[in-house]
């Protein structure tokens, strides 16, 4: 049974998206197999993909008119896309039974044949991001190094809290990513300290740079991987997914 990892800061722009792609990309650099859920409207991971729109999206698998229907990005790397139309999902399953567990029921039929899944999480607190956190075994919160980024922190752990009190035994924040990281701002360097002082050992040692590189790639729809290997945002993923390994596959089990 594949792990599944949910990305989840409801504050834009802190490289949650980016990350979802290129932990993805780096895990199936590291030989495993994986499963990336674009569930936010947006359609930001599908776009940065390049993936052309598909008849069967996340959309019409959530609305009950098809399976999981994974498009293949490349060897080892599948991808359920998203579009527009997820918008409105909401709205329409509010009266659905059970509407927290459709997720989860929908994994149930493809988790056996991924090692990872990872659910890039829409950039807000609704129907979808409860899907997501109801599904999961560990939450990842990808944080930008300012100090902006830091508001809305204990709302986020509140939140893991009251899903796994509630609907999900099995959840818990299982790592805090550092993103955009420069070593010369000082803000920066306080910022993963504030952090490392709320969450302690579940922030990752690895820290991801502000890369330039990472931000060309979506432009030319490719993983980090893809576009430029020897990148200091390639070598980041990489580091940082060996940690993701190492927290997550046991040793002997």
């Amino acid at each position: 049974m594949g792990k599944i990892i949910s990305l989840l800061n409801h504050k834009g722009g802190v490289g949650k998206t980016t990350s979802a792609i290129n932990i993805g990309a780096g895990l199936a650099e590291l030989g495993r197999k994986v499963l990336l859920i674009d569930l936010d409207p947006q359609a930001n991971l599908t776009l940065s993909l390049g993936i052309p729109r598909q008849k069967n999206t996340i959309y019409e698998a959530l609305r009950g008119e098809s399976d999981l229907d994974p498009y293949e990005y490349k060897e080892k790397i599948h991808v359920i896309t998203s579009s527009l139309d997820l918008s409105g999902a909401e709205m329409e399953l509010i009266n659905e039974a059970g509407r927290e567990y459709i997720l989860k029921e929908l994994f149930a039929t493809v988790e056996d044949d991924y090692d990872y899944i990872i659910i890039d999480c829409p950039p807000s607190l609704g129907l979808l991001t409860l899907n997501a956190l109801t599904s999961s075994q560990v939450v990842f919160i990808p944080l930008q190094t300012e100090f902006l980024a830091l508001q809305g922190l204990a709302k986020i752990k509140q939140i893991v809290d009251k899903v796994r009190f509630r609907l999900n035994k099995e959840l818990s924040i299982g790592g805090v990513i550092a993103t955009m990281y420069d070593h010369r701002k000082v803000l920066n360097r306080d910022v993963v300290e504030t952090i490392k002082k709320y969450f302690g050992e579940k922030v990752f040692k690895t820290l991801i740079r502000d890369n330039v590189a990472l931000a060309e790639a979506p432009s030319q729809r490719k993983d980090i991987f893809s576009y430029s290997k020897g990148s200091n945002g390639a070598q980041d993923y990489l580091e940082l997914c060996k940690e993701i390994i190492a927290r997550l596959e046991p040793v002997g089990v």
